[in-house]
């Protein structure tokens, strides 16, 4: 009993101690919340991992132009066992093999970007004793030896790789600034999100409260007959209905704070306090200007070249395949004694030559189908990327007129929020000395809580049309400079 009252006393001091914890206010302002988003949420970290991938990737690509050292060796090998022998006379005989062995290479090799071929550099002993009653030793050497490996008429890999490679991380990088950037749009919907949600319960609490003293004079006047038992239970209802409102909008404040808090990567304690931005930027877009940054910066421009260059790659390869010539040349010297001093002595010329053809004679038109195959996939990648070039200038010219509009519309909404709540504060004046009704005091009400919306979700449309402009076209025109980073840095960290 004593050690279940301990846990009981244990139980209540925990909880008095979790109710005691003081939440943390966090007051954040647009811009706060789009540096904190970028530096610890989710999808930034997942933007910033596809960037090292690609990154890592080029560098390969870069690393297979450069010259490769390999050595090669056995260390040891031992045989000891029958082996078929062909005799000068033609018959074949077992002999036995009782042998150790011992051999290194050394070789350089560079791929030749301009030919599609390979060159290597390389060096090589080997060393052989031989076991049994007659042992002895014997070394080979190569002490250089020069191979070149050249398709005749195949397609140039390397060549191909060049093109493609480095526009394909110049669109990775354009990928990641984007990445970015998307995730600025998201943080200013949830945020906005999130000031609207309080506004609302901001409301109703200020419309709980104005029920209420609505509903106490509303007493005092039926007794005294000025107004009718209907108009009493209609503002009785309101203020039964303005309470559940609050209920619902601290609930919804809730959901939502959760919702920004979570992608920020903020504690589950802390309390946010979004700020509205109280001022916009007087910007005015340019569509010819808008659509000219997006070619240069966008990652879209990039993907398209990278496209066409992989659709001409697949045409090339499939001609390259229709006959295939090989060159393998290697030049160089070999000697061989039973020292190794010797063996690097008396050298002896070693050359070989050989040309490899396969040229199909008779196929059914299977290469030259691959061939047109390849060439109608380029022909379907050309009609899609027209398509699409015309839905980007599209989205972009829509984006621009909305954006140019919003000032306006923005510049309304403020002005009619600021009629709305003065109406609505002569509206409750007048309606206490009985000159209007509690139906024309209700629509105050409505187009004032309205009005105030109206004015949030206008100034969210103007900071996501500018975001989305500056998405699709990676340059900052609030300061006039094209959005970069530090890659090189970044992708170390």
């Amino acid at each position: 009993m004593r050690k279940i009252y301990i846990a009981i006393t244990c139980l209540l001091l925990a909880n008095i101690m979790l109710q005691a914890q003081e939440q943390d206010t966090v007051k954040l302002t647009l811009k706060d919340a789009i540096e904190l988003a970028q530096l610890q949420s989710v999808d930034a970290a997942v933007a910033l991992n596809e960037l090292k991938t690609a990154y890592w990737q080029y560098r390969t690509h870069i690393a297979e132009q450069l010259p490769e050292v390999n050595f090669t060796g056995t260390l040891p090998s031992y045989s000891r066992q029958y082996s078929r022998y062909l005799n000068g006379d033609g018959v074949y005989t077992f002999v036995r093999d009782n042998s150790l062995g011992i051999k290194g290479d050394l070789s350089i090799d560079q791929n030749i970007a301009l030919t599609g071929g390979k060159i290597s550099l390389n060096t090589s002993l080997e060393f052989t004793r031989q076991l049994g009653n007659e042992a002895f030793s014997e070394f080979l050497s190569f002490p250089v030896g020069l191979t070149l490996t050249q398709p005749i008429f195949g397609v140039n890999n390397q060549k191909w790789k060049r093109k493609i490679e480095p526009v394909r991380y110049q669109e990775a990088k354009a990928a990641y600034v984007e990445s970015v950037e998307e995730v600025t749009i998201t943080t200013i919907r949830y945020f906005f999100n999130l000031l609207l949600a309080k506004s609302r319960l901001s409301t109703a609490r200020q419309n709980l409260w104005n029920a209420d003293k609505l509903f106490e004079i509303a007493i005092a006047k039926r007794k005294i007959g000025q107004i009718s038992e209907s108009e009493l239970m209609q503002l009785k209802l309101s203020a039964l209905q303005a309470k559940g409102k609050v209920t619902e909008e601290q609930s919804n404040l809730n959901a939502n704070m959760f919702q920004l808090r979570a992608f920020l990567g903020l504690g589950e304690l802390d309390i946010i306090e979004p700020i509205v931005p109280e001022a916009v930027p007087s910007l005015r877009m340019n569509y010819p200007i808008v659509l000219e940054k997006a070619q240069e910066n966008n990652s879209f421009a990039k993907n398209i070249l990278r496209r066409q260059l992989e659709a001409d790659y697949g045409v090339a390869t499939a001609k390259g395949n229709r006959r295939s010539i090989n060159l393998f040349a290697s030049v160089g010297y070999s000697g061989k004694d039973h020292t190794i001093g010797t063996a690097y002595q008396n050298l002896n010329n070693s050359n070989l030559v050989e040309v490899g053809f396969s040229i199909p004679l008779l196929d059914w038109g299977k290469r030259k189908g691959n061939v047109k195959v390849a060439e109608s996939n380029r022909e379907v990648v050309l009609s899609k990327i027209r398509q699409e070039q015309l839905n980007f200038n599209q989205n972009i010219f829509l984006l621009v007129e909305n954006f140019n509009n919003q000032s306006a519309q923005l510049q309304i909404a403020e002005e009619a929020d600021l009629i709305a709540q003065q109406r609505y504060k002569t509206s409750i004046e007048t309606f206490m000395i009985g000159k209007i009704n509690i139906l024309d005091l209700n629509d105050a009400q409505q187009s004032k809580d309205d009005a105030r919306q109206k004015h949030i979700e206008e100034l969210y449309y103007y900071w996501n049309y500018y975001y989305n402009i500056r998405s699709l076209t990676l340059f900052d025109f609030q300061h006039d400079r094209t959005l970069d980073a530090e890659f090189e840095e970044i992708v170390r960290k």
